[in-house]
């Protein structure tokens, strides 16, 4: 007999940090600064260790929990309601969000030590640990719609945090707006299962699935389940940053790091990864949109990682390699290895947050500059941000034995194994993606870790005006002091190691970014612990049976991996990198000389950005612009409000003319009526006719 889950306990999980949010958001000034951090870690730890206690019970006893916590309204048989669902997949996710955004708390208190917010921050981050629990933990389309619309304006209030900085505007508004891009399809799928299944419910809408297969949309012979499918993946695109609509994810740096490493590794982005995860019943029986999210995935995958090559901001190189990753997600989702994508997730989760916060380490040791072409030689500096830095780079990678390696390997093999339309494409975008994510990752780690000490004379201080920025950052005052105290220039940016508050969750965060996927690979895709939670037609889709047929463990597959196709190619990529900057640099500079149109391009970013702002938006100025002047000026406010009025005026000029004021002439109207009346009833007794 299975245990049984508390829902009092399940409430705690998300309402802890949502006190903690309450706490320091309202009262921040009453409590300060230490009881703001304290309040908000207190309440993600009280989550964490109830997540960590669900899960046991969820995969050692068999516990499920699936219930309506509170019933806001019924409209007709359509239930609205609050609702947790707790199974393998939600108690997963409930201890990755937890533990990462505790990561992130206490990792904050060094980070935004000099900052002007940090008690609103600290509200921030907690509120958006809260919005993604309540999605997660969801059963039902109407709270998850919540939780997805609930991190979308925390991600925009955190990413706007330096308000007076107008990169930071422009950036928290380009995140917002392609967004709703996003949740329009997102909402539009939703709706189409509330109109054809008549429920919110994830249970009731997954079995009436074969009922949806055999309609079609009105009007169009396209599957009802194909379009449902791909509506509810548009939104996927939005929030987990899939091409086209990736442009705000690399923009989103403008927020202090903390928040990067929280959005980027287990909030956010990934909601769009576990919402296809959780909605497999329905894509389950669509080729089309399987092969539509495959293909999607397969460019972002590939292409995204051409641009962290070109990158010099430090938190741009992982934010690309997130872009990356979150493509790889996206393809085994397409090859219907649902189970292979959350795994990455997950795995993904460690080290990237490990990696972001890694980076924010090194932007505090040298004074909040971000290009890495200032830096150099910091591992004597930084040791522990280093070796930790190292140890998320090789995880990222997909270095065997690494937790990134089993993932990763899993996603190659399940897209070779997959015979949807685009597979092909897509199985060369993930294999050329290995060497290009070594190469780009690499790249960075040599640039600032070894070679020549170039903090000391700043060869590039104009890519990022150090002083701007410090002013952004609220850290202007405390340097300026230093400058009229005459300290010198090198004193002022010698590199140091960050405070324990800082290196602490590096630490933490590097154990499981070695480990995790050794020890969870075999329950979490060839055991039970997603048995309930994803649905595979293993008849039509046998990518996952073929990895299970050909996976003798996790120390075999490692032992392999050292064979395989892609540890070759990681290995060329880390090659690769250490030759043109450690050994031969100007072979880089040349390459780049020599492919200027090209470098140009991946500059440019494809010119994504420069397509949106003048065709995208100039469409939508020349519309607007031509709906408020035909529109509004010239019909509403001209035809309707101001025609109407001119009609009446008309009408009344003409009706003042007989409207004269003299009793005479109103008697004469009278009696010509009355005589007019008369008449017209008397006419048929006088031999006339009416029609005549």
């Amino acid at each position: 007999m299975s245990a049984q889950l508390s829902q009092n306990l399940l409430l705690v999980v998300p309402l802890a940090p949502l006190v903690g949010a309450i706490a320091a958001g309202l009262f921040g000034k009453l409590i300060g600064r230490q009881g703001a951090h304290s309040v908000t870690i207190l309440g993600v730890f009280i989550a964490f260790v109830l997540s960590v206690l669900t899960l046991k019970d969820v995969v050692l006893d068999g516990a499920r929990y699936n219930a309506t916590v509170y019933e806001w309204m019924v409209l007709g048989g359509l239930k609205m309601e609050v609702g947790f669902l707790i199974d393998g997949l939600t108690a997963m996710m409930m201890c990755v969000v937890t533990f990462v955004s505790l990561m992130v708390h206490i990792y904050t208190i060094g980070y935004m030590a000099e900052e002007d917010g940090y008690q609103r921050f600290f509200s921030y981050i907690s509120l958006f640990t809260f919005s993604m629990l309540m999605l997660v933990m969801s059963n039902n389309m109407l709270q998850l719609f919540f939780g997805w619309e609930a991190v979308g304006l925390v991600s925009y209030l955190l990413i706007g945090f330096y308000y007076t900085k107008p990169s930071a505007i422009a950036a928290n508004m380009k995140a917002f707006l392609v967004n709703r891009v996003g949740d329009f399809g997102f909402i539009l799928g939703i709706g189409l299962v509330v109109a054809y299944a008549g429920t919110l419910s994830y249970a009731e809408a997954f079995a009436k699935a074969d009922q949806l297969a055999q309609l079609t949309l009105p009007g169009t012979d396209w599957m009802l389940v194909t379009v449902i499918s791909i509506c509810l993946f548009i939104g996927a695109m939005g929030k987990s940053a899939q091409f086209p609509l990736h442009v705000w994810l690399p923009d989103s740096m403008e927020g202090p790091t903390p928040i990067s490493a929280l959005i980027h590794a287990a909030t956010m982005v990934t909601a769009g990864i576990f919402m296809v995860a959780r909605m497999s019943p329905l894509f389950e029986l669509s080729d089309t949109a399987l092969s539509f999210v495959m293909v999607i995935g397969a460019i972002t995958a590939l292409f995204m990682g051409f641009l962290g090559i070109i990158q010099n901001d430090i938190k741009r190189v992982v934010a690309y390699s997130t872009l990356s990753q979150l493509g790889y997600m996206t393809v085994a989702l397409g090859a219907s290895a649902y189970s292979v994508a959350v795994f990455h997730l997950m795995t993904h989760a460690f080290f990237k947050a490990l990696l972001f916060l890694g980076a924010g380490s090194v932007i505090i040791g040298m004074h909040h500059d971000q290009d890495i072409r200032n830096m150099g030689g910091l591992r004597k500096y930084m040791p522990i941000t280093w070796i930790t830095s190292l140890i998320g780079s090789l995880a990222l990678i997909g270095t065997p034995f690494f937790s990134g390696f089993y993932s990763k390997d899993s996603i190659i093999e399940a897209v070779q194994a997959s015979h949807l339309w685009g597979s092909g494409f897509a199985y060369f975008a993930v294999i050329a993606g290995v060497f290009v994510t070594a190469f780009y990752s690499f790249r960075m780690y040599f640039i600032v870790f070894h070679g020549k000490e170039n903090f000391r004379h700043k060869p590039f201080p104009g890519e990022h005006d150090n002083h701007a920025e410090v002013d952004d950052h609220g850290h202007a005052a405390a340097h300026a002091k230093a400058d009229d105290h005459g300290h010198a220039d090198d004193h002022a940016h010698e590199p140091h190691e960050s405070p324990w508050v800082v290196t602490l969750p590096l630490v933490l965060l590097a154990i499981p970014s070695v480990l995790i996927g050794y020890f969870t690979i075999e329950p979490m895709l060839y055991g039970g612990l997603f048995k309930d939670s994803i649905f595979i037609n293993a008849e039509h889709h046998p990518a996952m049976e073929e990895l299970a047929q050909e996976f003798h463990g996790a120390l075999a597959m490692a032992l392999h991996g050292l064979s395989s196709l892609p540890f070759w190619l990681a290995s060329s990529g880390v090659a690769v990198a250490f030759v043109f900057y450690r050994i031969k640099p100007e072979i880089p500079a040349a390459i780049g000389r020599a492919l200027s149109p090209l470098v140009r391009v991946l500059e440019n970013k494809y010119y994504m950005d420069w397509f949106n702002e003048h065709v995208l938006a100039a469409g939508a100025r020349l519309l607007g612009r031509g709906l408020w002047k035909g529109g509004d000026v010239a019909f509403i406010d001209g035809a309707l409000v101001n025609g109407s009025a001119r009609l009446i005026g008309g009408m009344s000029s003409v009706v003042r003319l007989v409207q004269t004021g003299y009793l005479y002439w109103y008697a004469l109207v009278m009696i010509l009526g009355l005589i007019g009346l008369m008449t017209w009833q008397l006419w048929p007794y006088l031999g006339g006719s009416v029609g005549r």
